[in-house]
């Protein structure tokens, strides 16, 4: 039987991480299938011995970043409507008037939200978005590398990205097969849908059902559940150090226990380095009290900033930074791009400390995949002059999959913060259980096998 070509598509550096760093080449190959990555990002993925096509210099059509703005807007006002919820609103970014260009950009954004807030006016847009980009030269470049290469299926790594539009629409135009992977656990709720495709790969029956929720044109029978390949790398052995070589390669004390701090951006959180520094003040009374403990803090990947550095030299005696392996190719977040080394220190990062203490991430799930506890820090820090309260994030649709507020270990005030480290490490708070049912709750188990089950069904879909 001939092997069946699949075209991996990556619009940006977010598919990286799953698709390219894991073993889902491998799983594939295995497979039979001839798998081509169609690569918008940076990353030479010939260094991995990969087969690939380059997008080269992509240009959407001048009204469609305007257009899927306002259709972001839209569907969030239908969210609102649909479910009297207003908790929609906290998933908008504000409108920019800095420039002329801004300005008038911002006053057709509005324009059109203003018109399209119906049913009927969301499919417009859609519409709209559609032909605009099924016009450009951008979607000529992609109808002549389909012709010429003829894949029998085209795989989409994130449903986020405009720039996955043109491609999609030129191997719907041919007849070609089409899926999108719903890259994280939160996308669906804050109106990130940018294609349009054939089938939906979710993390999960709840995911599922948000997408049936969230877009009713979506069929069920287009929807398959795999799971993701993002916690995959726990389970794979080779990636592991022994204890001895991740201390000694991040010079670390072997006589010491260490808690990982998991740093956010400073739109997430704009208190973290208080709240490291809260973090940093208890381990120190701990350790006067006989305990040895350390802290390493890895920061958000896209967090370059120096915001950290006071708290860091005050504290060098108890935090120990181990920074990401990220590469900065420009000056906004998605050109910051995970590299596979960044992978497998995580994964060590992960497997020697002991727990971890971050606002609200899924870094509980990676956890887990240890049956180690999380910490969410649930506190504000004084600050006449801010609006911003932890009480914000929390609100988010996707805590509300939360099985049980016992899922993490919570920091409510500064003044617990010592007493739970100890317990947690005394092991009298254990918060593994529920972890792992919400971890089932949101992702397909077990999470080892995704790139599998993702495999088998685009071996169906091209049956």
């Amino acid at each position: 039987m001939t092997s069946k070509k699949v075209f991996l598509l990556l619009p940006d550096g977010v598919g990286l991480r799953n698709f390219a760093y894991t073993d889902f080449n491998k799983v594939g190959k295995a497979a039979g299938f001839e798998i081509t990555y169609w690569n918008n990002t940076p990353f030479d993925l010939a260094s991995l011995g990969f087969e690939a096509i380059d997008i080269t210099k992509p240009k959407t059509h001048p009204l469609t970043e305007t257009y899927k703005n306002a259709r972001k807007h839209v569907e969030l006002n239908l969210f609102i409507k649909r479910f009297e919820d207003r908790t929609y609103d906290s998933y908008r970014f504000p409108f920019s008037n800095k420039t002329f260009k801004q300005k008038v950009k911002t006053f057709l954004t509005k324009r059109l939200i203003s018109k399209h807030t119906t049913e009927s006016g969301h499919r417009i847009l859609v519409k709209k978005i559609t032909d605009f980009e099924s016009s450009t030269f951008y979607f000529r470049q992609c109808l002549e590398t389909l012709k010429k290469e003829q894949p029998d299926f085209v795989f989409c790594t994130s449903q986020r990205s405009i720039l996955a539009i043109a491609p999609i629409q030129a191997a719907k135009k041919l007849g070609i097969p089409t899926a999108t992977f719903i890259f994280s656990w939160d996308n669906l709720p804050k109106a990130t849908m940018v294609v349009d495709t054939d089938y939906y790969v979710v993390w999960s029956t709840l995911m599922k059902e948000e997408l049936l929720k969230y877009y009713p044109d979506i069929t069920s029978d287009q929807i398959v559940i795999t799971g993701t390949p993002q916690f995959e790398n726990h389970f794979n052995a080779r990636l592991k150090d022994s204890k001895e070589d991740f201390y000694n390669k991040h010079r670390l004390d072997l006589n010491k226990r260490y808690i990982c701090y998991s740093g956010d951006d400073i739109t997430t959180s704009p208190n973290d380095p208080h709240y490291l520094k809260d973090t940093a003040q208890a381990v120190r009374l701990l350790n006067q009290k006989g305990f040895n403990l350390g802290i390493v803090f890895r920061r958000c990947p896209v967090d370059f900033s120096t915001r950290f550095d006071t708290v860091l030299k005050e504290y060098q005696d108890v935090i120990m930074p181990i920074a990401p392996l990220w590469k900065k190719l420009g000056t906004i977040w998605d050109t910051v791009l995970p590299t596979q080394e960044d992978m497998t220190l995580q994964t060590n990062t992960i497997a020697h400390t002991e727990f971890v203490i971050n606002l609200g991430s899924s870094m509980v799930f990676d956890y887990a995949c240890y049956q180690k506890p999380c910490v969410y820090i649930n506190y504000d820090i004084p600050n006449p002059s801010s609006t911003w309260s932890v009480q914000k994030i929390y609100k988010y649709i996707h805590f509300r999959s939360m099985p049980s507020r016992d899922a993490v270990v919570w920091f409510n005030d500064v003044t617990e913060i010592e007493i739970k480290i100890r317990n947690i490490l005394e092991n009298k708070l254990s918060t593994t259980v529920n972890a792992n049912a919400w971890f089932k709750t949101i992702n397909q188990f077990p999470p080892e096998k995704a790139s599998e089950r993702i495999w088998d069904f685009i071996k169906n879909a091209t049956a």
